[in-house]
């Protein structure tokens, strides 16, 4: 069973603390203690989420799914893995404070002595995101300016020396008052975690790439079968699919806002590092096929798949899905997976519909046996189907989408 796990709320601290004694304190507050953490996500990808936490090495000890992510404790290495390797998550927040406040003047007292220092950088001025639910303080807008005038004279006043920030990794502390109790969470991550720092190139309506990575998992894509992803526009599946097959972190190519963090350990983050890629598996001949009738698009993901040497690991020509056999590039069956274009991209909805039971028609032809993930324009087109499949709702930036999976039969 699960604990419910509670959030440190730091100690008053009534006397300035001189900068030779914050090592000390960051050492003993922040990484020397269990703390907690929550990896958030798009709905519905929380049990996903929770899988992946529990597979991660140095995660901590204790889970609990929540709307929204996934709560979970650990030492400050654990958010480190976590960033590095978590594929469904948009970021981690590591929970900082909690206290109660049924005005602004209570608010600004509970501030007053708070220990930013601990966990900011003295020249940091991160951007502050606030909700409230069932507050007697409910103006977003002026508890956002309250907290970012704390850290501001706060970091000012103690006369810490400036660090050597990355100002291009943008730092969030996340304040959610909830029954007029608030909790105080610095954002980890920096960018959303679905930017892998890997592809630079564009497409019309890009598929983010937890999304991606969420659609494979549900597909019960494990890395070891062949991919075909015949409609791959920027290749965002190919992508992924190739970080799984050969157990390359997600994050491995890009940097994370906890780097700009007084308490971040260079040595512990290069280990963790080094571990994670021990685990890299070598490229293998091409099990991921990704193709496209846009020449551009092709190009484009050559050059970013040469770039981070997964050309071993997948193959990419310039084809038409409905010219394509699955047999002329693998005798093996395994996920052909198709996000078709509907929508803006089409024109009109009853381009898109036709276009999609196309699809089908030419996967009922060539694909007996494989393993599909579609996505619909429309959930009804699951009646329209040529073959039995599974349907789950996902969300894309805010709008819904209709994941078709199974097997073709």
């Amino acid at each position: 069973m699960i604990k419910p796990l509670t959030l440190y709320a730091p100690k008053t601290v009534k006397n300035r603390t001189p900068e030779r004694s914050l090592s000390k304190r960051i050492k003993r507050h922040v990484n020397g203690r269990e703390r907690a953490f929550f990896a958030a996500t798009s709905p519905g990808f929380e049990p996903l989420c929770l899988d992946e936490l529990k597979a991660i090495a140095h995660t901590g000890k204790s889970f609990m799914e929540e709307e929204g992510g996934v709560l979970f404790t650990g030492r400050i290495t654990d958010c480190y893995a976590a960033n590095l390797c978590l594929r469904t998550a948009n970021r981690v927040l590591m929970r900082i404070g909690e206290f109660k406040a049924t005005n602004f003047m209570q608010l600004e007292k509970r501030l007053s002595d708070f220990p930013w220092e601990l966990y900011l950088a003295a020249d940091s001025r991160p951007e502050i995101n606030s909700a409230t639910k069932h507050s007697r303080l409910y103006h977003k807008e002026a508890i956002a300016e309250i907290f970012a005038s704390s850290i501001g004279e706060s970091l000012a006043s103690k006369g810490f020396a400036q660090a050597a920030l990355d100002s291009s990794i943008p730092q969030q502390v996340f304040v959610r008052a909830v029954n007029d109790r608030f909790t105080i969470s610095l954002d980890s991550s920096g960018e959303l975690l679905y930017r892998r720092g890997i592809k630079k190139h564009r497409a019309k309506a890009p598929l983010r790439e937890t999304t991606a990575a969420a659609i494979l998992r549900i597909s019960g894509y494990d890395g070891t079968e062949p991919l075909i992803d015949p409609m791959c526009g920027s290749g965002t599946f190919s992508l992924e699919a190739a970080m799984i097959s050969q157990n390359i972190p997600s994050g491995l190519f890009r940097n994370f806002a906890f780097m700009n963090w007084p308490c971040f350990e260079p040595r512990r983050w290069a280990y963790i590092k080094r571990k994670a890629e021990s685990g890299i598996k070598p490229a293998s001949s091409p099990r991921i096929f990704a193709s496209d009738i846009d020449s551009m698009a092709c190009n484009s993901l050559i050059s970013c798949i040469n770039k981070y040497d997964f050309f071993k690991t997948v193959g990419v020509e310039k084809k038409d899905f409905f010219n394509l056999s699955p047999y002329s590039l693998t005798k093996d069956k395994g996920l052909v997976v198709i996000n078709p274009p509907y929508g803006h991209r089409m024109g009109s909805r009853s381009e898109s519909v036709k276009l999609f039971l196309a699809v089908c028609e030419k996967l009922k032809k060539d694909y007996s046996g494989w393993k599909v993930a579609l996505i619909a324009p429309d959930i009804s087109l699951l009646n329209s189907l040529p073959f039995s499949l599974k349907a789950q709702t996902l969300y894309h930036g805010g709008m819904k989408i209709f994941l078709l999976y199974g097997k073709i039969n």
